[in-house]
Parts: C-alpha cells; sequence; structure tokens
C-alpha cells in the first residue's frame, strides 16, 4: 500500500488548472492496458535477449569443448611421437650391432630385441620408409651422398644410410639415402 501512495507522490501536478482523469477500472480499455502491455513487451525482449545469450552460452561452450577435444588429442600424438622417434637411435644401434655380429646366441638375442622393437613401432602405426629403387623423395629422404651410376635412372635410392620411419602421411624420421646420379658425359 505504501508503494502506491509513493508513486502518487511522485506524480507530477496537472498543468494549467487541468485536472488529472481518475485512473481507469480493471477491465476498461485504457491507460492501465497500455501499461500492461508493454511491460508484456519488455519481458518479451528480455526473454528473447536471455534466450540468445543462453544458446551463444551453449555453442561456446560446444566449441571450447570440441577444441579442447582436440587440443588433447594432439598432444597425445606429439607425446607418442616424440617416444616412439626416441626409441629409433637404439634400435639403429642394435641394428648395426647385428650387421656387425655372426650367428652366435648373442647375436640371437640381440635379434629377438630387434624384433620386438620393430613391432613395438608397428603397434604403434610407425612403419619403415626409404626403400632401395625408390625414386628420391625429399619429404620422406634425406640425401646423404650421390652415387654416379648407369644402372638406375637418375634421383633413384640406390642404398639405404639409415632407415626413416612414418606414421600414415607424419614422417617421424626421414631416411639417409644415397641417390643415384648419371656419370657426366667427358667433354
Amino acid at each position: 500500500m505504501q508503494s502506491s501512495r509513493a508513486g502518487d507522490e511522485r506524480r507530477t501536478p496537472p498543468v494549467d488548472g487541468a485536472s488529472e482523469a481518475p485512473p481507469p477500472a480493471a477491465g476498461e480499455p485504457g491507460q492501465g492496458h497500455e501499461e500492461a502491455s508493454q511491460a508484456t513487451d519488455e519481458l518479451a525482449q528480455q526473454l528473447a535477449a536471455t534466450d540468445d545469450r543462453l544458446k551463444r552460452a551453449l555453442a561456446d561452450l560446444d566449441n571450447y569443448r570440441k577444441r579442447a577435444g582436440r587440443e588433447v588429442e594432439r598432444r597425445v600424438t606429439e607425446g607418442r611421437e616424440t617416444l616412439l622417434r626416441e626409441l629409433l637411435e637404439p634400435l639403429d644401434n642394435i641394428e648395426r650391432a647385428l650387421q656387425a655380429a655372426d650367428h652366435s646366441p648373442l647375436a640371437q638375442g640381440l635379434r629377438g630385441v630387434f624384433d620386438q622393437m620393430e613391432a613395438l613401432l608397428a603397434r604403434h602405426g610407425a612403419q619403415r620408409i626409404g626403400s632401395v629403387g625408390d625414386p628420391f623423395d625429399p619429404t620422406r629422404h634425406e640425401a646423404v651422398a650421390v652415387r654416379e651410376t648407369e644402372d638406375v635412372p637418375d634421383g633413384t635410392v640406390v642404398d639405404i644410410a639409415r632407415s626413416g620411419f612414418a606414421i600414415g602421411d607424419r614422417v617421424l624420421r626421414p631416411a639417409q639415402v644415397v641417390v643415384a646420379k648419371r656419370p657426366r658425359l667427358p667433354a
């Protein structure tokens, strides 16, 4: 009740001696109906704005979840590739030892370890790249030497100095290769 009186006290007095018209009764068309309609319109606008903010917040949350998921997947992939890259050097050392060893029991044990490491790499999708006879591909090979030969066309891999590895299209380590070059004709 006091709030309605306070509202009455805040009204401005009539101008030029005009008397103030009494407010229309409930249910009669007039100013009360307009105020209610105006309040309804304001509430509808507020609801639409709140609904829009909610939809935007949900879309932002969904985008964040997707971005965070991709980031986690990227970091897991990078960690796995780093670990696999670190395994390649010991694998190279075992392979060199096998090439130098005879058929002793020690060489057979090394062969078992070598096979296990290759199986581990294969389980994680790593495959050897670089084979004799392949055309040289600078995205997958690193040329460490050139050998003059007429047996194969220019740019053909003629020897593998160190095997390369890739997971799908991603190169973990390029293969170090010797590439063929046609001998120069005497001038």
